[in-house]
């Protein structure tokens, strides 16, 4: 017996630009401005959120803000689990991160392990002053003890389901939908 996956959207273009919107207002209260910020998105889609983000305050700001991309490919913990060779792409990070504040930025938070590779991977490119986590979606079910400074939108789901994020940039379509495999 097959199963289908039924998809219901949660966040429509416009929603996702008001969610990037409200965050940047955030960023900025909460630094005081954002002449230490740095905003790195986690490959792949966080890369495109940090760059919208960093739009919206440079409007707001104007000021431009410092934007990276990590690849924690190597910092994984299911690394082993993979069979293919990972591909490492590598990491941009423009301007030192030594005594900054890192804003990393992540499309979905689940479990909390690809914000812990995100950490290792940063501390081993230098030491920042603090780090941030901004994610569009919290869909809950951490398994590590990690929290988000800035949350677009909470969505409690349960395991069974998947949360995915589609962007102009990689999916031609800004939306967030969530998948329920029906039976």
């Amino acid at each position: 017996m097959s199963s289908v996956l039924e998809e219901k959207e949660i966040m429509n273009e416009k929603a996702m630009a008001r969610a990037l919107t409200r965050l940047a207002h955030e960023v900025i209260e909460r630094n005081e401005g954002v002449s230490s910020v740095i905003l790195i998105g986690i490959r792949t889609r966080g890369i495109y959120l940090a760059d919208r983000l960093a739009e919206r305050i440079t409007k707001i700001e104007n000021s431009k803000v410092s934007v990276g991309e990590l690849d924690i490919t190597l910092y994984r913990d299911d690394l082993k689990q993979k069979t293919a060779d990972p591909e490492i792409i590598g990491s941009q990070i423009p301007v030192s991160v030594e005594g900054k504040t890192v804003i990393l930025v992540d499309d979905v938070l689940y479990t909390g392990r690809t914000a812990r590779a995100a950490m290792d991977a940063l501390m081993d490119i230098g030491r920042p002053q603090r780090i941030q986590l901004a994610v569009l979606i919290d869909r809950g079910h951490r398994e590590l003890p990690i929290r988000p400074d800035y949350i677009g939108k909470n969505v409690p789901t349960s395991k069974e389901e998947i949360i995915a994020v589609q962007l102009k940039e990689v999916d031609g379509i800004d939306r967030v939908v969530i998948r329920t495999r029906n039976k």
